[in-house]
Order: C-alpha cells, then structure tokens, then sequence
C-alpha cells in the first residue's frame, strides 16, 4: 500500500520520541486508505522474559497507532486513550524489524475507535488491539505547544508499505 505523506515525530514520548534514549522510535505513515503505517524495532531494553518484547510496550505500540490514525485526517487535533483492548496472538522477538497498521472501526464528532495490529514482515499479526478515544483540544491535554514537542521529521525513502491480507 502507497505511503501518502509521514508523520511527524516527537521529542521525548516512549514510542516516537527521537530523543528519549529508552524510546522505539517508531516511524508513522499516512497510507493510501486513510489508514496509519508504522516501522519499528523494539529492542533489548524492552524485553520481558529475555528473547520477548514486553506485553506493555505491545499494547503502547496498539496505543500509539490508534492514537495517530487521528492524525491522518486531522493533524491539528489531539485525542487520549478512553478504553483499550489487547490481544497477543505470538511471542514477539526484539531487535527484529515489525510493522504496524490502525485504521479508525468508528468516527464520531468528539470520539472515535481503531483497530490496530502489529505485525512481522511477513505480515504475520503477532498482536493486535481496539482503542476508544476521546478527542480534546491541546490545552485540555498538556501545557506545552504540541508543534514543539511533535516538530521532527525525520526523512526517509519509504513509499509503500506492505500489510498483506491484513486489512
């Protein structure tokens, strides 16, 4: 599937945070469908039992995919997590490249829904999730301006990601 444009980054947040040394620091595209891509890598420092990503840091990935579907059709707003519900289906190996997909299963005016799934390149899904948000201005959410947390972009060549049959 086409990417359509890149997410920007932030500073310090624990999935996309380009300077937050415990970080993943995932990448965050806008596909084609109206959807959200995401590459990454978790590494050792994210483990659970040695070989194994740590369940919490899945579902904050789950969590950061479904909050950035958002972000596809309305860059400007921001939304937090209400509900989420986590299914991990395989043992998820670090220092192994992944990917990720969230689309929205529901919109409304002040609130919305996603599905998202987290994958190995073969497109295997080894965790998947649905989350509630409700959509809030900035200021009701943090202090500071959310353009200068989120201001990295960090170029690359990606133009297409593949998510198989999982749509």
């Amino acid at each position: 599937m086409k990417v359509v444009s890149k997410q920007n980054n932030s500073h310090m947040c624990l999935i996309c945070g380009m300077n937050n040394s415990a970080g993943v620091r995932g990448q965050f595209y806008n596909m084609e469908d109206g959807s959200v891509g995401g590459l990454f890598t978790f590494r050792e420092e994210h483990q659970s039992y040695p070989g194994r990503v740590h369940g919490g840091m899945l579902a904050t990935m789950i969590d950061e995919l479904a909050g950035r579907v958002l972000w596809v059709d309305c860059p400007d707003k921001i939304a937090v997590t209400m509900d989420i519900n986590v299914k991990y289906r395989k043992p998820v190996p670090y220092n192994t490249p992944l990917k990720g997909r969230g689309m929205y299963t529901e919109r409304l005016s002040r609130a919305y829904s996603a599905k998202c799934y987290i994958m190995d390149m073969d497109n295997n899904i080894l965790a998947e999730g649905i989350a509630k948000y409700l959509i809030l201005p900035v200021e009701k959410v943090c202090d500071a301006s959310l353009d200068e947390e989120l201001d990295i972009y960090v170029k690359d060549d990606v133009t297409e990601i593949d998510f198989g049959e999982n749509r």
